[in-house]
This record gives structure tokens, sequence and C-alpha cells, in this order.
């Protein structure tokens, strides 16, 4: 079956690559926290016409910590756990109007709570099914190597706001 997001779960999974999850996610945090302090005041500028500002990048980020987090946390707790999909567009509206000052430590509390859950993961943890109605199979290991291209793909996008 073909599910509508498989094209962008590709092409995430493609700038995900084969890295070890734990390491590259810890590594991504780093290079978004520096990236953050580089773009300075520049947070209400995109990195292309019609594109997310930083400050609207930033707060998108901090609610992908907590969606991701709730994914793993459910997808540990349950048998084949079925995620519940957002829609982004549907929460960014607010996001111009944050203080992307309380984003950035939000982000990354959230994230070392994630990392602290994902280093206790095992082998077979990684394997646990979970299913994306959107995307189709994703077991834990694929949900985190998305969150791993997902931080490379807004990353590239911060990296040009913050010159």
């Amino acid at each position: 079956m073909a599910y509508p997001k498989s094209e962008y779960k590709r092409r995430i999974l493609e700038l995900a690559g084969d890295d070890d999850v734990f390491e590259s996610l810890t590594r991504s945090r780093d290079q978004l926290l520096q990236t953050f302090e580089r773009i300075g005041t520049r947070w209400d500028v995109s990195y292309a016409s019609g594109k997310w500002t930083a400050r609207q990048i930033v707060a998108h980020l901090a609610d992908g910590e907590i969606a991701v987090g709730f994914r793993l946390r459910q997808s540990l707790a349950e048998e084949h756990h079925q995620i519940q999909p957002f829609d982004q567009d549907a929460w960014a509206p607010r996001y111009a109007r944050l203080d992307p000052s309380i984003a950035r430590r939000a982000f990354e509390a959230l994230r070392n709570w994630n990392l602290a859950v994902v280093e206790t993961l095992t082998a077979e943890d990684y394997a646990r099914p979970a299913f994306h109605p959107e995307r189709g199979p994703e077991p834990i290991g694929e949900l985190l190597r998305m969150l791993l291209g997902h931080d490379r793909n807004h990353l590239v996008q911060l990296e040009l706001i913050a010159g």
C-alpha cells in the first residue's frame, strides 16, 4: 500500500542515513543549539520567501520533541502502537508570537530528556513495531531516524538564516 506521506518519509530518512542514532541526535542537538546562538537577533528572518522564520522553526523543533517523545514512550509501552499524527501547519500559527529563547530552552530540555530514554533502548526496542497511519510501519528505530533527518533538514534552513 502506498502512503500519502511516503515521499516525505523517504527524503527525511535519506537525510538521516545509517548513522548511529543516539550519537547523531546528540550531535544534531549541539549543532542546533550552536546555530540558535549564531542567529542572534535574526529570529524573524526566513531562509526563503514564504518559508518559516527562525522563530517559527525553533518553536516547531520544540513541539517536535514533545510529539516524538510521546510517540517513543507510547511505542515502548504499548504493543503495536498506532502513532497519532499531527498537522504541523495547524500548530504553527502561534509560532510567530512565541519567545524563541523559551522555545530554545524547551527544545534543549526535551531533547535531553528524550536522549535519556533513547540511551536505555535495546536492539529489541529499536525494532519494536509501531504504525503511523500516514507513513505506514514505523518501528522505534525508524521513528528516531525520522527525528534525526528532521533535525538535519531544519539545521540547513537555520544555517542559511545564521549566515
